[in-house]
Formats: C-alpha cells, structure tokens, sequence
C-alpha cells in the first residue's frame, strides 16, 4: 500500500552486515569470538525483526530466520544483551536511520499533498480545494494508520455561525523501530513544546528521532517533523485561535479511493457545512457586523488586507472575509501565516493561486469590486 511500509525487502542488507560482522576483519583472533560473535548474531536477528513487514513471503527472509534460530542454540547465544561492539555510542543503526526516514527510504519520486485550516474557518484539502465551512464543534481532519488530527472550532461572533479553531489534538500511532505513540494537544490557552507525556520526541526506541517537536521561539507557532512518514506539521497562534497545516507524501493518503471515515483535508467539509453563495445585494459601505470589535466595510477590510498579502488570490480574499466577519485585526494574520506555512512546507503549490498584481488603476478598481463581491456572498452565507 504505502512506501513506508512496503518497502523493498532488505534481507540481503540484514545478511551482507552480518557477513561482514563476521569476518577476520571484523573479529580480530586476540578478542573473544563467541562473545563477540553473539553480539552480531544478536544484531542480524534485530536486523530481520525491523525489516519483517516487508519481507512476508521472501523465501531468503525466512531462512534466514530459521538459520537465526539455530545459530542461537548452537553457540549459546542469549537474545539479550549488546547488538554492536564496534559503533561509537549514539550513532545511530544505517538501516534503523533508513526504515525511520521517508525521504531516504523509497528511491522513485516523491509527491506531497497539503492542507490546511485557518481563519473562519478556511481550508485547502490535500487535493488543492479551497472551502469554507462552518463545522462547528469536534470535526476530523485526518484518519488513518499513521496519524490521527482532530480539531475543535466555537463560534467568533455572537449572531455569526462563522466558527475559528481553538483545540487541536494529534496523536502519532505507533510506528516500529520508529516512535512509540505520541499525543499532541493544542488550545487557544497553550502551545506546549512537548507532546501530552513531556517528552519531545518518539520515545525510547532506536529511530525516536525521526519524531520530534522543534522550538520556534517567541513565533507562537509549534513545528512538529515525523521523519519516518515524511511529514510535516505547524500549528500557530494568531490572536484566540489556532492555524493547521501539514504537508504529507501523496501515498500515504489514497487519494483514488473512497475512505469510509470522514477526513476534512481528504474530503472537504460536508455539503451542508459549505458556505453557500447568495444572490442578495447589500451596500459594500455597510458594516456587517455591529457588534464585532472593529466596524470594516470590503473597502477597509481589503486595504488592511493589502498591508501584509501582496497577491490578491484566495488567501488574499480568506482575509477580506476574516475581518469582515469578525471584525478582529489580528485576524488578518491567519490569511497571512497559512500562505507562509504554505511556502515553507510546499513551495511548489504557490502557484496554484497566485493571481498577477494589477498595475492601472482601472485594473485595480476592478479587483477590488471582484473581491468586494466574492467577500460580500461569503460573508452573507452567514446570516
């Protein structure tokens, strides 16, 4: 199904290293053989147990296993104790740091899909969809043998069912020879530098590196790298409320099939959580919201806009909308870190939604009259 786990089976790495451990070289005559020599029996038995998945059916994988046995009956060998006399201590096991890497793992071309969910809230499915949705309370983000992302969102305004993010839960299943599994909570109160055990990293198992929490400081934003899965994740703090993104390898995903349990980066929100449009006129000087902290009409919200987005493409526009709704400043910088995110995880996407600069002035007017309404039918889907 997927690279990481089907990967090619590596039992003849497993015997050339054993092999090679074996040899006069490797065991001088004025040191211990039968110690030594338990030693790397014990680490070529390691070696097949960490590449068992993808070895089911290969008939050398088997007798190898099989010899393994014999050879520990034979000579006496007990299953516990050192695999390695030779590495310097912390080096970490070449096929150990080849199984718990995703970009060093498989040899063909990798793709990578993004999402991401911010503002009120915005998101991009990892097939290039941008949606806006209601969905108020607990919602799925992600569902699968590897990762699990659940959000939380509550709503911004009183009379609006215009909702934004304030709890996101991750948890990082298990993952063999990798990570043992991990829990990461975020909410609107705390952007912690540690999964929910205290650590920062997969555990105590060999490849635990290839999870890890980097400290962003003072950015109040949390990046967090699953290496063995080749994924990336960075959640932020913009004002009250939480941003999403995450970029993954397309494998991992199952884009061509239908999959029973609701993932929103997969499937985009349910169609009756979509924002609708609607063919109602209202004057773009109004304010929208008269309770909201800050009175923008599309104009006022459209040049705050413009301060910090210098595209006017879907980004540009989740902004408008933003202020619109809310009313609330510091909402204009959800627009602008997920287009950052963006550009950090997957460069190569910003291309589907730059739109060029207009230049005149007559181009420029009607940008903003073609903002102004895309804005005005979004926001009216609200009330």
């Amino acid at each position: 199904l997927l690279a990481v786990h089907c990967q090619q089976c590596r039992i003849q790495r497993c015997n050339a290293d054993y092999v090679a451990a074996i040899s006069s070289n490797a065991l001088p005559e004025d040191v211990l053989l039968d110690v030594d020599y338990c030693t790397a029996l014990r680490a070529y038995s390691v070696c097949t147990r960490k590449t068992a998945k993808s070895c089911r059916g290969d008939l050398v994988y088997h007798s190898a296993v099989f010899r393994i046995k014999e050879l520990f009956a034979q000579y006496n060998c007990s299953s516990d104790g050192p695999t390695s006399s030779a590495r310097t201590p912390g080096t970490q096991d070449p096929l150990v740091s080849e199984i718990c890497d995703y970009e060093r793992s498989s040899s063909f071309q990798k793709k990578f899909a993004h999402c991401g969910l911010f503002g009120d809230p915005h998101l991009r499915t990892f097939k290039d969809e941008f949606q806006t949705c209601k969905v108020e309370g607990a919602w799925p983000l992600i569902d699968n043998q590897y990762l699990s992302v659940q959000v939380t969102n509550v709503p911004v305004v009183t009379g609006s069912s215009a909702t934004a993010t304030s709890k996101i839960t991750l948890i990082f299943k298990s993952y063999q020879g990798c990570t043992e599994q991990k829990v990461y909570q975020a909410s609107t109160e705390d952007l912690p530098l540690a999964f929910s055990d205290g650590t920062r990293n997969g555990g105590q198992q060999e490849g635990a590196g290839s999870l890890r929490i980097l400290e962003k400081p003072d950015s109040n934003q949390v990046e967090i790298q699953a290496h063995y899965i080749g994924s990336t994740v960075i959640i932020r703090q913009v004002g009250h409320y939480l941003t999403f993104a995450i970029r993954v390898p397309e494998e991992t995903l199952n884009l061509s099939e239908e999959s029973p349990v609701l993932q929103l980066c997969l499937h985009g929100c349910p169609k009756n959580e979509l924002i609708q449009e609607h063919r109602l006129w209202l004057s773009n000087s109004s304010p929208l919201w008269p309770s909201s902290q800050q009175v923008y009409t599309v104009e006022t919200a459209a040049e705050q806009c413009r301060r910090i987005l210098q595209v006017e493409d879907v980004y540009f526009q989740s902004c408008v909308f933003d202020l619109l709704t809310t009313g609330d400043p510091e909402f204009s910088m959800a627009a602008y870190g997920a287009l950052e995110d963006l550009k950090a995880l997957y460069p190569s996407r910003l291309t589907l939604h730059a739109a060029s600069k207009t230049v005149s002035v007559p181009g420029r007017a009607l940008a903003l009259c073609q903002t102004a309404v895309f804005a005005v039918l979004w926001v009216l889907a609200f009330l």
